[in-house]
């Protein structure tokens, strides 16, 4: 074991009894350490393999560690559990309460339940889907932290709309014997602090508690953790604190920070070498990371020689940026290099737009971490278009009920009876009510001024002219969202319409974008040798030769709703984790003008460089 391992690895695999923290750096080999040590405590310490329990984030974590350990055991039959923090308290809850797997609600299920509830409490939002897994999200939230309900402060609707919400979508799940992923953990916490006689049994069953990923844990889970491991406390956790990135799922990266605070008597190791990337990418990272106040002190070396230094680039545009990367990607190629040698990576799903659209253009292939949204089938885009068709002869009633208020107008849905609409008829309508039909006619006028217009145009008239930031404000306003949020889209499809000179040229660049993506989503993951796009959340615990980091600029890296010291941190942190995907060659690009206005390099350009 000597040989394969370094001395902290070789320590942390030997640990016996007792807590044990041990702190494992990107590229660190910490997957090894908790095989290996699973492995050291059947063959060496004797421990009966039924008494160990090893729990990760993900399905796929806990299906890699299983493989792994089986295999370092010679692949025979040893019944250590690996499993989800969710699955593992689902199994305990299933022998306490009989439960099964018809007892979980689906997600299908939910999200009709909670689309019925928000329609019944009359709520007004755009895009339903975003809307209602938004609400989902804030409970999941209340569940994990533990917080009270009546502390709750929504994001997404008034209190006590909320408050009503929850309540009846709680009852629900009552009445009907389910419960959703959070219930699992809060079932399982109120069992054990209620039964003292089932958490001494299960106390029993598990006198070996391994955790990965540790950093991400939240408050009910670390709870739970700690009454299973009592009395012998023998919890040996892995995890880096500069990882933590997962705050808004309700992971408390203080509670790594403070581990000793519960067990003032836990070993603390710190597995120190990085077996991933090249010395340069290992010493900028570290040099970012050590501006964040709130964590362990590490020194963490290369094991790799030196090799070529991180790239720092700034361009004037997005499409400077993008020309730069594909360049670099297609001389690659004619080198007889691999698409899958290249991330590219950024730091929210709604930025690849332009870059997708390139990608596409000259025939790189590429794959998607995330579902990134098609930017053309966000309600504002759909309102942007509806515009543009009225303005080239649509009268379809359809396009009208998109627009009518969009700004307000005070116009109702029931002066739109037929299927098609004329002007002249629907200012009769309102004949009582000058002030509405005088509205109706300033609409006409601004078609009649949009169908001379180009779609870049045309946007900035629908904009500024016609009204729609206004409506974007008080829209903003009732859904207490950030209008810049709004703003965004707006530009972005600006941005898409440079270079069109009709509605139609655009709409038919919209069309087979819309296509060539969706036959991406249906071949996801299917054809690895191509270029990986993925959010920096996503890219955690991947790794790639070639890693971009694109508009690395202040307002994005950090992003603009950053604003106290922890959230700063939590940017800081996860630029960290995208900077240390990166095997042999790290880019960090960074733009001078966004959206046509002038931005800032982000300070995390300034942080990792050498003083």
């Amino acid at each position: 074991m000597e040989k394969r391992y370094n001395d902290s690895q070789v320590k942390a695999i030997g640990h016996f009894n007792g807590p044990c923290l041990t702190l494992a750096g990107p590229g660190s080999g910490k997957t090894a350490v908790i095989t290996e040590r699973t492995k050291n405590l059947i063959t060496k310490y004797h421990v009966d393999p039924s008494n160990i329990l090893v729990i990760t984030f993900t399905k796929a974590a806990a299906l890699e560690m299983k493989t792994r350990f089986l295999s370092l055991m010679g692949n025979g039959s040893y019944p250590v559990t690996f499993g989800t923090f969710h699955a593992v308290y689902f199994s305990i809850l299933k022998h306490a309460y009989n439960y099964n797997a018809n007892n979980i609600v689906r997600e299908e299920q939910k999200y009709a339940l909670m689309r019925e509830l928000v329609q019944k409490h009359r709520l007004e939002y755009e895009d339903e889907t975003e809307f209602v897994s938004s609400i989902l999200g804030e409970i999941s939230m209340v569940k994990n932290t533990g917080v009270s309900i009546e502390h709750y402060y929504s994001t997404n609707c008034a209190e006590n709309i909320f408050r009503r919400i929850y309540g009846e979508y709680h009852e629900y799940l009552h009445q009907h014997k389910l419960i959703d992923f959070d219930d699992m953990l809060v079932y399982t916490y109120e069992l054990f602090r209620e039964r003292k006689d089932i958490l001494s049994a299960w106390q029993r069953k598990f006198q070996y508690i391994l955790i990965d990923e540790f950093q991400d844990i939240n408050k009910i889970q670390f709870d739970i953790v700690k009454m299973l491991a009592a009395p012998e406390d023998n919890l040996f956790v892995v995890g880096d604190d500069d990882q933590s990135i997962y705050r808004f799922r309700g992971a408390r990266p203080e509670l790594m920070l403070h581990f000793k605070d519960d067990y003032p008597e836990a070993e603390q190791i710190l597995l120190d070498t990085n077996y991933r990337s090249q010395k340069e990418i290992v010493e900028a990272s570290l040099r970012l990371i050590g501006c964040n106040k709130e964590r362990f002190q590490k020194k963490i070396v290369a094991n790799q020689e030196a090799g070529e230094p991180v790239e720092y680039a700034v361009f004037k545009s997005q499409r400077e940026e993008i020309a730069k990367i594909i360049w670099d990607i297609q001389t690659h190629m004619d080198r007889g290099g691999k698409y899958e040698d290249f991330a590219i990576l950024f730091r929210t799903n709604t930025q690849p737009q332009m870059l997708m659209e390139k990608l596409l253009e000259y025939n790189i292939p590429f794959r998607m971490k995330d579902n990134v949204p098609n930017l053309y089938e966000h309600w504002i885009a759909k309102d942007i278009i509806a515009y543009m068709k009225i303005a080239m002869g649509s009268r379809y009633r359809k396009d009208f009920l998109k627009i009518m208020n969009r700004p307000k107008r005070y116009i109702s849905r029931d002066s739109l009876d037929e299927e098609t609409v004329a002007f002249d008829v629907w200012e009769w309508f309102y004949e009582d009510k000058p002030w509405v039909a005088e509205r109706i006619q300033r609409l006409e006028y601004d078609i009649k001024m949009l169908s001379t217009m180009s779609p870049y145009a045309a946007i900035n008239y629908i904009r500024r002219g016609i009204g729609y930031d206004e409506f974007c404000v008080e829209y903003a306003d009732y859904r207490r969202m950030n209008v810049d949020d709004l703003y965004e889209v707006l530009e972005e499809l600006q941005n898409s319409a440079k270079g069109f000179d009709t509605y139609q040229d655009w709409f038919e660049h919209i069309e087979h974008y819309t296509a060539e993506l969706e036959k991406i989503y249906k071949q996801q993951n299917q054809n690895p040798e191509s270029v990986a796009l993925a959010t920096l959340h996503s890219s955690k615990g991947l790794e790639y030769d070639n890693v971009y980091i694109i508009d690395v600029n202040e307002g994005i890296m950090p992003y603009k709703k950053a604003v106290l010291d922890n959230e700063v941190e939590e940017e800081r942190r996860m630029f960290y984790v995208g900077m240390t995907r990166a095997k042999k060659k790290l880019h960090l690009y960074s733009i001078e003008q966004l959206k046509h206005k002038n931005t800032d390099i982000s300070r995390f350009i300034r942080e990792s460089q050498k003083k």
